[in-house]
């Protein structure tokens, strides 16, 4: 039997960032891993999808080469080709971790992790063979999958998830995309650019539905402008796969209708992976689907702790980062503070770029604030207008009373890059002022925040 200081189960970005921050302070660390090195995120997630947007993103430039004064004759893309670079990417990153465990002397033990009383876990290799390893700290890092509605069986052909749809061999002509968080609409983004006839499917009014509601409404006249069907409160109660393609019935106020499409995404959400992975035999809490944690990820089993998906916190690659380098900080005796889940940031990477933090103005007023809101349109951006790129805003929320910055959403291109000012000035308890008077570089997408900022104080100049 090896032993460990710290093992951890599972390899994505909460896992193999929580184990090379384990070993940095010292301890002898082991991650266990079914898959692949980086897990869902480098692999199947969060980097390759974002090789298919850039690929998306360029295809539309050669589109619209026109709009820029340039001439380009016979642009088209190669579906296969696309794919296979966005394998290529997640390939060279799944590498990249494995270099950094072999540089932080962290073993890599490949198989099944299953949890077992007394700080051990067993593990099952592909050959079936079974090992047993103990440690004094055990991180369950397991991550989360696609997850399934009884009306929205998954096939792995007609109805597929977030994975299948990374490698098609074949571009469908129409697509039904069952879903518009993050997931669903970077697909409807990528595949309608491609060429493919999508309608999107959202049970709740708003497409982006945590977003704010100013930043659904321009994220869906953008999508429609650009030949994306969108259906908001609608329900798919069923599809028929019986025929060659798929006809979903779709349920809406003005009564049922039948979509016909190639393929049905469904991108309605995730599901954690803690089935079958020992957390009864250990006697771990759960509560709806989820681990529960205290503030540093210490489950009600002493040296049992989880972090990421598998936890009640925001399901994102950056926040299983930081909960799991908060949580080794924590067992090495540092002073450490609690994450601050309301200045998470959060984004999605279509074209107009979605990404905000902190609260909505409805947010805002329902906790009783009394606010003052500023708005800065890219159409009022000269970096913006230069680019072709002007879709889109900066808005901005503060406490009329003290000045703190509640919340800040961007749509447009290149927010992602962005929205990081905002979460930084919010961590620092920064002001609308400081904001107002923090000189921006000139011309650049970031100056809409400084000019958002002022509308906010009456003070805007190019608006």
């Amino acid at each position: 039997m090896s032993t460990f200081d710290v093992i951890v189960l599972g390899s994505g970005p909460g896992g193999y960032v929580t184990a090379i921050r384990a070993s940095q302070l010292g301890f002898k660390t082991a991650i266990i891993e079914k898959e692949n090195l980086g897990g869902v995120c480098l692999n199947w997630g969060c980097i390759p999808t974002k090789a298919l947007l850039k690929s998306a993103q360029v295809f539309e430039y050669l589109k619209h080469a026109g709009d820029y004064g340039l001439t380009v004759e016979g642009a088209d893309k190669d579906f296969d080709a696309v794919v296979k670079r966005s394998r290529s990417v997640a390939d060279g990153m799944s590498k990249g971790v494995q270099f950094l465990m072999k540089k932080n002397k962290i073993e890599v033990i490949e198989g099944y992790g299953t949890l077992k009383p007394g700080k051990k876990v067993s593990v099952k290799d592909a050959e079936g063979k079974e090992t047993t390893h103990e440690a004094k700290h055990i991180i369950i890092a397991t991550g989360a999958r696609s997850r399934e509605l009884p009306s929205l069986p998954q096939d792995g052909e007609k109805i597929i998830g977030y994975r299948e749809a990374m490698t098609l061999k074949k571009q469908p002509a129409k697509m039904i995309v069952v879903g518009s968080g993050a997931i669903g609409i970077e697909f409807a983004y990528f595949y309608n650019s491609m060429g493919t006839e999508v309608t999107v499917v959202e049970y709740l009014p708003n497409i982006v539905p945590v977003e704010d509601e100013d930043v659904s409404k321009q994220l869906e006249r953008s999508f429609k402008k650009a030949g994306v069907k969108i259906m908001t409160s609608a329900e798919v109660t069923g599809v028929d796969t019986s025929g060659e393609g798929v006809k979903a019935t779709v349920k809406t106020a003005k009564g049922e209708q039948v979509l016909e499409a190639d393929i049905v995404l469904s991108a309605v959400g995730i599901k954690t992976n803690i089935e079958n992975i020992g957390l009864e035999e250990v006697g771990i809490a759960t509560d709806r689907d989820k681990i529960l944690v205290n503030d540093y990820y210490q489950t009600n089993i002493p040296g049992y702790y989880a972090i990421g998906d598998v936890t009640p916190g925001q399901a994102l690659a950056h926040v299983a980062s930081a909960e799991g380098i908060l949580c080794v900080e924590k067992i090495a005796g540092m002073h450490v503070e609690a994450l601050d889940y309301g200045n998470i940031p959060g984004c999605t990477y279509c074209m107009p770029e979605v990404a905000s933090v902190g609260l909505t103005e409805k947010q805002a007023k329902e906790q009783g604030y009394d606010i003052k809101v500023g708005k800065f349109p890219f159409s009022a951006s000269g970096k913006a207008k230069a680019s072709g790129n002007a879709d889109g805003f900066v808005k901005v929320v503060f406490d009329a009373k003290y000045g703190e910055w509640l919340g800040c959403h961007m749509i447009g291109a290149g927010v992602t890059d962005m929205i990081a000012e905002a979460v930084v000035g919010r961590k620092l308890e920064t002001t609308g002022h400081e904001i107002l008077k923090a000189v921006h570089p000139h011309p650049t997408m970031s100056e809409a925040v400084m000019e958002a900022v002022a509308d906010a104080y009456d003070e805007v100049i190019h608006l």
